[in-house]
């Protein structure tokens, strides 16, 4: 059975760093692009960043460019998310996601509307004190 995993989120003041950690278990990660979304409570969920299979092509959007940063270690199977300058509004659940679609449909996660084989972790909780 497929499981992704998150893990290192916690609690940080504004202005300090996290690495949050993805990784799979009965599942080729290389296979797959990965990407990571957010929900804070009442809000939509947002996809904030993604990287290809091999690594080459990564992207992020508007509100954490120059912040955050995706990276991927195929023979750990572990895809990373460091967050820098962290901010209060950045307090959220934080997934990943393992898609076969190079990144095309991160921005929404509307995986399943594009058939596109997918597999979500339960998450990690990021909070971020003022």
């Amino acid at each position: 059975q497929v499981q992704v995993v998150e893990s290192g989120g916690g609690l940080v003041q504004a202005g300090g760093s996290l690495r949050l950690s993805c990784t799979a278990s009965e599942l080729t990660f290389d296979d797959y692009a990965v990407a990571w979304f957010r929900q804070a409570p009442g809000k939509e969920r947002e996809g904030i960043s993604c990287i290809s299979w091999s690594g080459g092509s990564t992207y992020s959007a508007d509100s954490v460019k120059g912040r955050f940063t995706i990276s991927r270690d195929n023979a750990k199977n572990t895809v990373y998310l460091r967050i820098n300058s962290l901010k209060p509004e950045g307090t959220a659940m934080y997934y990943c996601a393992a898609a076969r679609d190079e990144c095309a449909y991160y921005s929404g996660g509307d995986y399943y509307a594009n058939g596109v084989e997918n597999y979500w972790g339960r998450g990690t909780q990021v909070t971020v004190s003022s």
